[in-house]
């Protein structure tokens, strides 16, 4: 059982919404690699950490539970999930086969006065990575790419590729924060709405496709 302490993990405010601060808190600590993958936390070892007691932990944990983060072992606690590297590739290649198109597709139908909202949704990708706040940066990341899935008109493609990523958030992320190489992802972003700007609808497919190749490429073990 994992015990050692968690520089993420403080007490809290008892009058704040504990599972949310708790949730974040967690995935904080999971993206940025201190809740080691297939390490086991118990919710009465993180409630200690955190000053609180163990009920909100658990109901926190059940909401990274459903987001794929971590696994629930019964009477034991609960486990920071491992992607397999068959998974990763298999959830790559389904990302490749509908986002970099989907893109593409979109491009005539973003209308000029969406532009500034969806720069303001790819600057928060950066901002969050300067702030160093890797919690931000899923979230912004993922609001994003499903803003621009949305022309498409398509729900069920953005609740899948909305699942896949939820599957496969990147885990480890703080060397590649430290070494600036997150920040040059983040800000592919402003180049793809470059190229969507100017119509030019293969250049934006090419790119996301490099972009979710680095995801699966180097993101996935922080390396």
């Amino acid at each position: 059982m994992e015990t050692a302490p968690i520089a993420g993990l403080q007490p809290l405010n008892k009058r704040e919404r504990l599972r949310e601060m708790v949730a974040d808190a967690l995935r904080a600590a999971v993206i940025s690699g201190e809740m080691k993958p297939g390490a086991v936390y118990s919710a009465p070892t993180l409630g200690t950490m955190f000053g609180i007691s163990a009920t909100p932990v658990r109901e926190a944990m059940l909401d990274l539970v459903r987001e794929g983060m971590v696994e629930a072992l019964p009477n034991k606690g609960y486990r920071v999930r491992v992607v397999p590297d068959e998974e990763l590739d298999e959830v790559t290649h389904v990302r490749l086969l509908l986002e970099p198109p989907t893109v593409r597709d979109v491009v005539p139908a973003i209308p000029a006065a969406d532009f500034p909202r969806l720069r303001e949704l790819a600057q928060a990708i950066v901002d969050a990575v300067r702030d160093g706040d890797l919690v931000a940066y899923i979230n912004a990341d993922r609001d994003f790419h499903l803003a621009l899935l949305a022309y498409a008109g398509n729900t069920q493609l953005s609740t899948i590729v909305s699942e896949l990523r939820s599957r496969t958030r990147l885990l480890g992320l703080t060397p590649l924060l430290e070494s600036g190489r997150l920040e040059e992802s983040a800000l592919e972003h402003h180049q793809l709405l470059d190229l969507i700007e100017a119509g030019d609808a293969a250049g934006a497919q090419a790119l996301m496709e490099r972009h979710i190749g680095h995801v699966r490429g180097k993101w996935a073990r922080g390396t």
